[in-house]
């Protein structure tokens, strides 16, 4: 079992998440767990044996909530900030998933060879889920903090890179799950035209009325099946209430139509 992470208590909180299916220490300050992470693991389908990697982990809440869901499932999280990497190695084992998810302090940016490495060679998984930094650094002040910065910022070719090391993980016909802003769903769309097909699209809505902040994404590896674009996923009301589905799914009670794959 990892090192417990929480020696500086001071510098982390326990939360729960999926109604408190999930609980997971997490840094006080920086990037914090929200409703991406949740929306990306009820977005992503998979079954009992397969394996899933989750690339730019954070403290694991995404790759865990599909775990702790999927039965037999293995999951790889890669994290490139070694503190986060911990904590989500403290968290797989103080969920129960530790001998099923295993954590690695990794940038996706990484050399094919550094992956082999850590076990992950190319073709070993069925899945890929991700959540990249997304925005877009030249549009707003980077944060002062070098972790939510890092965690944030997106440089000009990260989601390319990111969707390299997707395909070259997956094996043939496997599947990556994704979530991006929505203002950038013709980036999305440029480059998965590259290797994937089969891409299915659901637009997320903040509020009744007010237009798409997000996009949920899937792709099939070396697929040749056309696009389809889901009913979009609005979180709150016109009066700014939670919607009855978009709570459903984010207490861990309903999977989203994407994960029907």
């Amino acid at each position: 079992m990892p090192a417990d992470p929480r020696q500086r208590v001071s510098e982390t909180t326990d939360d729960a998440i999926l109604d408190g299916k999930l609980r997971l220490r997490q840094p006080r300050k920086g990037h914090r767990v929200g409703h991406d992470a949740v929306l990306l693991a009820a977005a992503t389908a998979a079954r009992p044996g397969e394996h899933a990697v989750d690339l730019g982990a954070g403290v694991g809440a995404a790759g865990l909530a599909l775990a702790s869901r999927v039965e037999r499932l293995r999951v790889s999280l890669v994290e490139i900030d070694p503190k986060l990497a911990a904590l989500a190695a403290f968290n797989a084992e103080r969920n129960g998933l530790g001998m099923r998810v295993r954590a690695m302090a990794l940038d996706v940016a990484a050399l094919p060879r550094a992956f082999a490495e850590a076990g992950l060679e190319p073709g070993c998984a069925h899945r890929v889920l991700m959540n990249p930094p997304f925005n877009d650094s030249a549009r707003l002040n980077p944060s002062p903090r070098a972790r939510r910065r890092l965690a944030h910022a997106a440089t000009p070719d990260l989601l390319a890179v990111w969707l390299r090391t997707a395909a070259r993980l997956l094996r043939p016909h496997g599947v990556v799950n994704l979530i991006w802003r929505a203002d950038g769903l013709d980036e999305v769309l440029k480059l998965l035209a590259r290797g994937f097909g089969g891409v299915a699209l659901m637009p997320v809505h903040p509020r009744q009325g007010m237009p798409a902040i997000r996009i949920l994404v899937r792709a099939v590896k070396q697929s040749r099946a056309p696009l389809t674009i889901y009913p979009a996923l609005t979180l709150n009301d016109a009066e700014g209430h939670p919607a009855s589905f978009a709570e459903a799914v984010l207490r861990g009670r309903s999977m989203l139509p994407l994960a029907e794959l």
